[in-house]
């Protein structure tokens, strides 16, 4: 079966300058280095891009810049996240005029487990608000952060609500279980997998491809695994696990810092190290465990 999307799409990095402004030009090679790395196309302004810290006339500017550095729009998921649904329709109208029409959307994140009839709705009124029959959009399922819960019966409802609008779920629930029930609950859809760990085991059970965080420092070994899940290597599911290891090797630490951290250790560029508030940068000893852990993966890293 053929999907309205497949593959691997990065949850883009989004760096920052040391007072917080967006760095277009970085932001623009880190997207080619991606495409040239094997990855499919990139997913920006999603948590690990730290989307909602930014305006919609900043991730409206960024967007408009990649596409004119060369990206073709197709290559592009454009996150709505807003915690008001006026500013997501605004923001979806603006992809859709770019050419984007595969949009990431989470419901506003401010009230806890909101009921599945409220969610369905918020996802309703965007879609009536883009208003647009070539709208594509992808459910996004991140209830650790969100407490939005995406449940099978709202997407069931969503999915016949808007047949050809509502193409699939991205899902960081981070749990095997949710992202196999996915799978095999709606192969009609286009179920990406966030959580690494779980992406081959999701796509031999109808999945779709993946959405995440790892591939910012590893596209290449993310794009091995998307491209062949029925014949993952041994040492690839390896190292896929060690380097998420490191997202939890003191506590407390922020999956977006780690992974900023990683990248400024990868490339030897610390213009990496900054994030927008509320985050804030590791500690001293904190990055430097980071890139303890990292550089201890050894002879791997050539495979990233």
């Amino acid at each position: 079966m053929k999907h309205d999307i497949e593959g691997l799409w990065p949850a883009l990095l989004t760096p920052v300058q040391a007072n917080g402004d967006l760095a277009t030009a970085r932001a623009i090679a880190h997207a080619k280095r991606m495409l040239a790395a094997g990855c499919d196309g990139v997913t920006i302004f999603g948590t690990t891009s730290e989307g909602p810290a930014f305006t919609n006339s900043e991730r409206k500017g960024l967007l408009e810049a990649l596409i004119a550095s060369g990206l073709r729009p197709d290559q592009i998921v454009v996150t709505t996240t807003c915690s008001a649904l006026a500013d997501a329709i605004d923001l979806g109208r603006h992809a859709i005029a770019q050419g984007c029409f595969r949009q990431l959307f989470m419901p506003p994140f401010y009230f806890r487990q909101p009921r599945d009839a409220g969610i369905v709705e918020s996802v309703s009124i965007v879609i009536r608000g883009i208003d647009d029959p070539r709208l594509k959009v992808l459910l996004y399922h991140i209830p650790g952060l969100s407490s939005v819960v995406f449940s099978h019966d709202s997407v069931r409802m969503l999915a016949a609500r808007h047949p050809g609008q509502v193409i699939g779920v991205k899902d960081s629930s981070g749990s095997r279980e949710h992202g196999l029930a996915l799978a095999k609950a709606f192969p009609q859809l286009c179920i990406l997998s966030g959580a690494e760990q779980f992406v081959s085991e999701t796509m031999r059970a109808g999945g779709c491809g993946s959405i995440n965080g790892l591939a910012n420092i590893a596209p290449g070994l993310m794009a091995r695994i998307v491209a062949n899940p029925q014949q993952v290597d041994p040492a690839d599911e390896k190292l896929v696990l060690d380097l998420l290891a490191l997202l939890s090797m003191r506590p407390g630490l922020q999956f977006v810092n780690v992974y900023k951290t990683m990248l400024a250790e990868k490339t030897g560029d610390d213009a990496w190290l900054p994030v927008r508030a509320p985050l804030c940068q590791l500690e001293k000893d904190e990055a430097q465990a980071v890139r303890a852990g990292y550089r201890a993966i050894g002879a791997a890293l050539e495979k990233l």
